[in-house]
Parts: structure tokens; sequence; C-alpha cells
């Protein structure tokens, strides 16, 4: 990789993260599932966000990591309270209320929401490739939805809580973005998990009724939501926010209902049909549509799709092992920070 030009290795290390994240993160829909049988909702988010935030403080001891700069702090704290705290709690209550493809479905408007939102707020604008991969991916994501659907009735109030999951995770996400810029992966997604779990801490009490009781697996699928999906998943998301565009980055998670479909079909022998099979193929050619480059002859002035910001050329690639040693590289900080 270290052949490659700079523009080049950036792009293959923002997505080779992404694509860790995207791993994990279809990993927590049979550890939700499994550990929410257990744990009531609040508990689950505390415990996962706990772990989460040990495993990321420990880290930051070792690598001597400071504060991150005062410009990182109001998206730190917003996307804590949006995206680790209220949407974790609501995202887990909600898949209590219906069924697994109508959560999936519902919270997966999540981008769209993101990609509006930070073409509004953060001046991204709105890519037509960036657009015609998400209708793409959204496509795919809902025939996915609808045919993992169950055959009970999806509740009224578990719709509008998954709905407000989505809300919760796009503005998180687009707060997060600008904290990149005066602090690096590993800060932002460390103070963002704190206050999180901060602000969970009502449900100490649940946690510590239902850990007393709950199996040792339920549990153990908790610490590991909030060790992979959470503390690694989150930092190396971060990592290649940081490198890319709100937009394109919501893009990409369309690939986790293909992984999803995939994961369940090896780990708990739920054989998918075609139609499951095809809505997943599709939700991954939107994404590779979403995340292509501008045609040959274009220029870099004219693209609103290149990267932020080059990473250094002395990074190392981003692999499953060493992807949070990578993460916690300090981003690139504005001239005005």
């Amino acid at each position: 990789m270290t052949s490659l030009p700079a523009g080049r290795r950036t792009d293959l290390l923002a997505a080779t993260a992404a694509g860790v994240t995207v791993l994990l993160w279809a990993s927590a829909f049979v550890s939700i599932r499994s550990a929410g049988e257990a744990y009531s909702p609040g508990a689950l988010a505390l415990g996962r966000l706990l772990a989460g935030a040990l495993v990321l403080g420990a880290i930051c001891l070792v690598r001597r990591e400071g504060l991150p700069a005062r410009g990182a702090w109001p998206g730190i704290v917003v996307s804590g309270l949006l995206w680790f705290g209220l949407y974790m709690v609501v995202l887990n209550w909600g898949e209590q209320k219906v069924d697994a493809g109508t959560a999936a479905l519902v919270v997966n408007i999540g981008p769209l929401i993101m990609a509006l939102l930070a073409g509004w707020l953060l001046k991204e604008g709105l890519p037509s490739r960036l657009l015609a991969g998400m209708a793409v991916s959204f496509v795919g994501a809902a025939v996915v939805g609808l045919s993992m659907s169950g055959e009970g009735s999806a509740s009224v109030l578990g719709v509008l809580l998954c709905l407000l999951a989505a809300v919760a995770y796009a503005g998180g996400v687009v707060a997060q973005k600008p904290a990149l810029r005066h602090g690096s992966a590993l800060q932002v997604t460390t103070y963002g998990c704190v206050i999180g779990a901060v602000a969970c801490l009502p449900f100490a009490g649940q946690l510590v009724s239902d850990a007393r009781d709950a199996p040792l697996s339920a549990t153990l699928n908790m610490v590991y939501l909030g060790v992979f999906p959470t503390a690694l998943a989150f930092t190396t998301w971060a990592f290649a926010l940081a490198r890319t565009t709100a937009g394109r980055m919501g893009a990409t998670t369309y690939a986790v209902p293909a992984l999803v479909v995939l994961m369940s079909w090896v780990a708990l022998d739920e054989v998918p049909g075609w139609i499951t099979l095809v809505g997943g193929l599709v939700c991954l050619a939107g994404v590779a549509v979403s995340r292509s480059g501008p045609r040959a002859g274009t220029t870099a002035a004219s693209s609103t799709e290149a990267p932020v910001t080059e990473a250094p050329v002395t990074e190392a690639p981003v692999t499953e092992a060493s992807a949070t040693a990578v993460a916690a590289a300090p981003e690139p900080r504005s001239d005005k920070a």
C-alpha cells in the first residue's frame, strides 16, 4: 500500500475502516437479539456503553491521549447524547415491539436523513451518484426488510421508536463530523461513549437487577456489543468519516442488511429465501454506486465526492487486529482550531 499515491492510499484506508465497521455492526444484530431476551432496553444500552467506555479509556491511557480540543466538544456532546445514548436505547426498545425486518427497514431511513442533513448543515451537497446509490440501496433494504418480516403485526409504538432511532443516528453522525477536525477518532469516540453512558445511568438499577438473573451467554453478548460493535466499530467509523463525507459513509451502512442475512444463515442456520438474497445484492450494488468516484476526466475541483483530507503517508493499513490503533492516530486539524 505504501507504493500507492497518497490520495488512493487514503481512500483504501477509509474503505477498509468502513468495512470493519459495517461487518461489526451487522454482527451486533445477532448479539442484540440474544442479549435482549434477558436485558431491558436501557440496561442493555448502559451495559454495552460501560464496556465500550472501559476499553476505549484503557486504550487512551496506554496511548496517553489527552482531552480533545475545545472545538470538538459540541459535536462530541451532541453525538454522545443522540447516537451513543438515545439511539441505542430506543433501538433496543423498538426491536422488542416489531420484527427484525420492520426494524431494519425503518432504521435504514437514517442514511437518507443523514445525507440531507449533511448536504444542508455541512455543505456537502447531494452528488447524483450518492443519491442514485442510496435510492438503489434503500430499495434493496426494503426488499430484505419485507422478506424477513414475521407474521405478527408491527406496533405503532415500535415503528415510531425505530424512526426515532434513525433520526438520532443521522443527527449524531452529522454532529460528529465537525468534531473530527479538532480531535482524533479515538478521542471523539471515547468521550462520546462516556457521555452516552452517563446519559444512561438512570438505568443502572435495571442493569444490576437484569445481570443478576441473566444467563452467562446474554451477559457475554452484552460485553461483546460494548467491545467490538461499539469500541472498535465506532472508532473505525470515526476514522473513515474524517476522510470522506457523511453522506457517503451513511450510504456504506446499507451493506449491513446484506451481511446480517449472511450471518444469520451461517450462525443461526436461518436459510434466506431468494427474494432476501436478491435484496441483499441490490443493497451492495447501491453501496458500490454511491462510493464510486467521478468519471475519468472530471476534475477534483468540480467533484463534491473527493476525500476531505489526505491521511499521513506513514499510516499503516487497517485490519481487524490493528483497527483501533490505526484509528487512534490524530486526525488532520483545521488551521483555525
